[in-house]
């Protein structure tokens, strides 16, 4: 009877691709590398997600009509109400004020875990486009649009309607490091008491770190709140290989696996998720998403007309 295989997996010693020097480097050659591929990528995925809805539900001043009251010296004759003025014999004048749309907080993953890949593309590079999709369909639709990266590398976008700004911290991610643990529950712990306003926060991450679990439950209490998850293939099974020895890029922490167990269960993730009243979406890296994506942000008002 032969001996079990046994083998060592280190996370983050799994080289990057070309141009990387050390801990660092830039999305790798089966990823969108140059701007503009990368740029075609989001806005490709962006039009996916906003395809047969309106791109503003806000048309001419852009203001929503409240209520009639009594006219008042000074008061513009173009906002004379003529329907109740003609009705009661006594001027009337509408009163609108402007639209006001929640503030789209993304949480992006930026740690190691995210950059490994058994297939062509990673979950760092998914994952990426997905946040520029979100952001710039909801920026199509008037929702200021944040971002809070949740690696190492502190970056704190509050929510801005600003194009430019968004497609600024974009085009920033594209470079990545190798070395960044998830701070993911430590991030959220800091952003919550910053929040005067509710927010529909998002976050994206393959959920390395078990310690935020409790975090997202609870800035789900308190905001509108759903999770994407990424998952490679090979974190489901890693059948053929034997007894794996591996180590967790982000913590450090050991594990062993053989060839007919995963490194993690994802439907015991899932169940606890829904048990807490967390929208969840998990994604694999070499499956299609965006009709998925657009049903789940469908369903969950993030993108079209007559979100909440």
């Amino acid at each position: 009877m032969k001996a079990p295989m046994r083998s060592s997996i280190s996370l983050a010693n799994r080289p990057m691709g070309r141009g990387s020097e050390g801990s660092s480097g830039l999305l790798p050659p089966m990823d969108p590398l140059d701007a503009r591929k990368f740029l075609l990528a989001v806005k490709r995925l962006a039009d996916s997600l906003n395809f047969g809805t309106d791109k503003s539900p806000f048309i001419g001043s852009g203001l929503e009509y409240v209520q009639s009251r009594l006219y008042q010296p000074g008061d513009p004759i173009k906002s004379i109400d003529w329907r109740i003025t003609a009705r009661t014999g006594k001027l009337f004048v509408k009163e609108y004020e402007a639209p006001k749309r929640m503030p789209v907080y993304i949480l992006f993953d930026t740690s190691a875990s995210m950059i490994v890949a058994s297939h062509r593309q990673s979950k760092y590079s998914m994952g990426l486009q997905i946040a520029g999709a979100l952001a710039l369909a909801s920026l199509d639709r008037i929702s200021p649009v944040g971002l809070l990266t949740v690696g190492s590398r502190a970056m704190h976008i509050v929510p801005t309607l600003s194009k430019d700004r968004t497609m600024e911290w974009l085009h920033q991610l594209r470079y990545f490091r190798n070395d960044e643990p998830t701070r993911l529950s430590d991030r959220i712990s800091d952003l919550v008491p910053s929040l005067r306003n509710r927010v529909l926060a998002v976050v994206i991450s393959d959920m390395h770190e078990l310690e935020a679990v409790r975090a997202i439950k609870r800035l789900s209490s308190q905001h509108d709140c759903c999770l994407i998850q990424l998952i490679d293939p090979a974190e489901r099974s890693l059948k053929g290989t034997g007894m794996i020895l591996a180590r967790e890029a982000e913590s450090g922490r050991t594990f062993v696996a053989n060839s007919r167990t995963s490194c993690k269960d994802p439907s015991a993730f899932v169940q606890e998720m829904k048990r807490s009243g967390v929208d969840h979406l998990v994604l694999n890296t070499n499956q299609p998403i965006a009709v998925r994506l657009r049903q789940f942000f469908a369903w969950r008002g993030i993108v079209g007309k007559g979100a909440r």
